[in-house]
């Protein structure tokens, strides 16, 4: 079933009622013109007799009321229909409505979309500069920033949080579940531990052990004598408690002052042959595939792409809502920087403009007829009398003009005819 067109008729701007009141009154002066003139030709006609002279008077009046009622109706009939009277080439605006919208877009297209002259324009004005200017300025900054701010809660608020997050499941499942772990984790691995990475998670490791060891030496006494048969002296504890806590004292001391200490040498070769295992060895894939699975099945995946959107979303609604927050901050800062760059650097400035230039250039030569279309189809969605009503009061008031003037024009016209013909018939 087709669609119903729109046939909203054209807006009010601001100024409308301001115009409204101008053509009513200016309608009122010229239909006063008409009036005087009318009363003048009653009485200098009536007169006439008795006041030659105001013969003259009379062909003034006269002139003037045929000038004033022909550009009343020269007026009227671009608008309606003059006293309802469907008079051929009158009403002339509703009736060609949807011809004047096309010659009105052709015109636009014509003239103003054009290549040249849109280049012409852009080049002609520095938008770049304008721009960096206008962004320098911290309360633009800050203006824009709260703009883009409430644009970016719109599209947090317009996005669906379910598409979202099997948006986010999906891509976790083709990028992070889908391949094996195995061999990424062991070619990383292999590069960490050949470059000696390790070493200071080993360092960290080490000197815990030893301040642990340090801070708590009855509790590692307690773990050794516990192991020692009840039936041995309690000096014998002691005596291997405190053996013992000083042996692996000084293991521990041993292997972190000494980089070639066995433990160490020991540690990478495990490591070592674990990240090669994760790569070439088919049981330990399998064993990683394993865990992942246990790990990230449906549910559980389901479940962080869930909890993953929700913490981006609070995060970033909490970040705009915040003038101060660390993200509105940067935008702010970003905005200033961009805008000193545009002033400052020259070289980008020109590419910025040559690649606003090029846009609409390209904009312009490849859609100007649908732009301008845009014209057409709005003029012909326009009820026909309601458009010739709209266009009558953007420009009736100085069309009344015509009226006055064919009024005065008129008058002097018939006082001029008449005079001459008197002179002419005065020499005969």
């Amino acid at each position: 079933m087709a669609q119903s067109i729109s046939t909203a008729p054209p807006a009010d701007s601001p100024n409308d009622n301001a115009r409204r009141t101008a053509l009513k009154r200016m309608k009122r002066l010229a239909a006063g013109l008409l009036v005087l003139m009318a009363v003048i030709f009653a009485v200098s006609f009536a007169l006439a007799g008795r006041y030659p002279w105001l013969d003259y008077v009379r062909a003034a009046a006269e002139g003037g009321m045929v000038g004033a009622i022909a550009d009343w109706f020269a007026v009227t009939a671009l608008f309606r229909y003059p006293l309802g009277l469907r008079i051929p080439h009158t009403n002339i605006i509703a009736n060609r409505k949807d011809e004047i919208g096309a010659s009105l877009g052709e015109f636009v297209e014509t003239n103003f979309l054009s290549e040249s002259v849109i280049r012409g324009k852009l080049e002609s004005i520095d938008v770049s500069h304008r721009v960096g200017v206008w962004l320098r300025n911290p309360r633009n900054a800050e203006k824009l920033t709260d703009e883009l701010a409430v644009v970016g809660q719109g599209l947090l608020n317009l996005l669906g949080d379910d598409a979202i997050k099997n948006l986010i499941e999906s891509v976790a499942r083709e990028h992070l579940v889908k391949p094996e772990w195995g061999p990424s984790v062991g070619r990383v691995g292999d590069r960490l531990v050949t470059s000696g990475q390790q070493h200071a998670a080993v360092d960290l490791l080490l000197d815990r052990a030893d301040g642990w060891l340090r801070a708590h030496p009855e509790a590692f006494g307690r773990v050794v004598s516990q192991r020692l048969p009840i039936w041995l002296p309690g000096f014998v504890d002691k005596l291997v408690d405190d053996k013992a806590y000083r042996e692996v004292l000084a293991f521990v001391a041993s292997a972190r002052g000494d980089r070639q200490h066995p433990v160490r040498r020991a540690l990478d070769e495990y490591l070592g042959e674990v990240m090669h295992d994760l790569q070439y060895e088919p049981v330990m894939i399998a064993r990683v595939e394993k865990l992942k699975a246990e790990v990230l099945d449906n549910a559980r995946l389901r479940e962080i792409a869930g909890d993953t959107w929700e913490a981006i979303k609070v995060s970033l609604t909490d970040a705009l809502d915040d003038p101060t927050s660390a993200l509105r901050t940067g935008i702010r800062s970003t905005l200033n920087d961009v805008g000193g760059r545009l002033i400052a650097d020259a070289a980008l400035d020109s590419r910025i403009n040559r690649w606003i230039a090029d846009t609409a250039s390209y904009l312009v030569a490849n859609y100007r007829h649908e732009i301008a279309g845009v014209i057409t189809e709005t003029v012909e969605r326009w009820p026909a009398e309601e458009t010739a009503t709209k266009i009558e009061l953007q420009v009736g008031r100085d069309l009344q003009f015509i009226r006055i003037n064919g009024t005065v024009v008129g008058a002097l016209a018939g006082l001029t005819i008449f005079t001459l013909a008197h002179a002419v018939a005065a020499l005969i």
